[in-house]
């Protein structure tokens, strides 16, 4: 089983004088929110993580239902036996976290991880799942810090264009 999870970071704080409601993507995604993320499979006792306090987590969780979404182009689908292929670029270094899907499973390899490690591995369809939900769950926590960011219309767009899946 998957879990996508976050912890903001105090070493850098959101300027005092930010205007949720007005902040425009370029902002939302790199300059606001940072801390650490994880991907863990619970039942290997396994996970990728950073540990670098400074992964702007709203831009993570927005770039991780992207990459599901990009992994899914291939017609055939979970039937694909060609490898799709995409990549999460750390903007702050060049790590990269690379994705790869196969027969409707994803592995997720991180680049900073020993490479005898091997990938964390989940359906597709789980990923897709996991990071919707972790992006809504990660957008009402952020609103409950700062009540103004539910009035910005990016949210909105951003929240409409990737919904929670039953």
């Amino acid at each position: 089983m998957l879990d996508i999870g976050y912890a903001l970071a105090n070493r850098f704080p959101d300027p005092p004088q930010t205007d949720y409601r007005r902040a425009d993507v370029r902002t939302l995604r790199h300059d606001l929110f940072c801390g650490d993320v994880h991907l863990a499979d619970t039942r290997s006792d396994r996970e990728v993580s950073t540990a670098w306090g400074w992964v702007p987590v709203l831009d993570f969780a927005w770039a991780l239902c992207d990459i599901v979404e990009h992994l899914d182009r291939d017609p055939a689908g979970s039937r694909a036996s060609r490898p799709q292929r995409a990549e999460l670029d750390f903007t702050e270094s060049s790590d990269r976290l690379l994705f790869e899907r196969r027969f409707g499973w994803v592995d997720i390899d991180a680049e900073w991880l020993p490479t005898t490690e091997p990938p964390l591995s989940f359906p597709h369809s789980e990923l897709r799942r996991e990071a919707r939900d972790f992006l809504h769950d990660l957008v009402a926590d952020l609103i409950d810090l700062h009540e103004d960011l539910a009035d910005n219309p990016a949210l909105w767009t951003l929240q409409a264009r990737f919904p929670r899946l039953p």
